[in-house]
């Protein structure tokens, strides 16, 4: 065999195509201001566009959609679901509202000006959470996978699986995209993340806890709603059957 001094050098391995975790930051809400919001709302989906505020609205017999004054919350429009529907997430794309339902595998298209229904979607699985990036749907459908379809035929065109600490996050539920980020409530916890959709990683985590008071508490459901409105750059957090909305910032803990 051949002598030391005459072995090949060993090759450099080839460099990691892995992307870097982003390490995520803490963050906690400062309230800017406290507003009213009808508590009989069911919220599964929150929407600002252009200064409007559209809330889906689920349970069977309950379900549809509105248009809320964002000042107050009171129904401005509102068009229902068939018995049969449960409304879920809800996002702007262009003039139509798409919404989601739960268990029918339907997601409905309204003219945003009539608020009359122009056409459906089919699609396989749970429908939870909606947002638009402004070229793509992203859909939750309560896993820890992000669903990204075209907003014109609803067809997947990627998913990602979300991670925080390099461990799937799931009951990924109401979803808003903001500044190519996408932010999700976590069901039934008082936690909202930042995601990066195209790694999935979450890049903060942020303490939503102590918005309602123990007696407003008592009578509401989870959190479960996230609008931003771009105007001023500040996010309304509600959540199911709550009495009030918040107008917040995100800050660090």
């Amino acid at each position: 065999e051949p002598s030391a001094s005459t072995q090949q050098p060993t090759q450099p391995p080839p460099p990691s195509t892995v992307e870097p975790v982003e390490s995520p930051v803490a963050l906690q809400i400062s309230v800017l201001e406290e507003r009213d919001h009808d508590s009989k709302a069911f919220t599964q989906g929150l929407e600002f566009d252009d200064g409007r505020l559209y809330e889906s609205r689920g349970r069977n017999g309950e379900s549809g959609i509105s248009e809320i004054d964002p000042q107050d919350g009171s129904v401005l429009r509102w068009t229902p679901l068939a018995d049969e529907y449960f409304g879920e997430g809800v996002t702007v794309v262009g003039d139509s509202l798409i919404q989601l339902t739960w268990l029918a595998g339907k997601a409905f298209v309204y003219d945003i000006v009539s608020f009359e229904v122009t056409g459906s979607f089919d699609y396989e699985g749970q429908g939870w959470g909606l947002c638009f990036d402004g070229v793509r749907l992203v859909m939750s459908d309560g896993s820890s996978s992000l669903t990204m379809r075209d907003p014109e035929t609803f067809s997947v065109v990627d998913s990602v699986t979300v991670r925080l600490d390099g461990s799937g996050v799931a009951s990924l539920n109401e979803l808003e995209c903001v500044n190519g980020k996408v932010y999700a409530n976590i069901w039934r916890t008082d936690t909202i993340v930042e995601i990066n959709p195209a790694t999935g990683d979450v890049t903060a985590v942020i303490d939503a806890s102590g918005l309602l008071n123990d007696a407003d508490r008592a009578g509401a459901d989870v959190l479960n709603g996230i609008a931003f409105d771009e105007a001023s750059g500040v996010f309304l957090l509600t959540g199911k059957l709550w009495p009030s909305m918040f107008l917040v910032v995100f800050e660090p803990s």
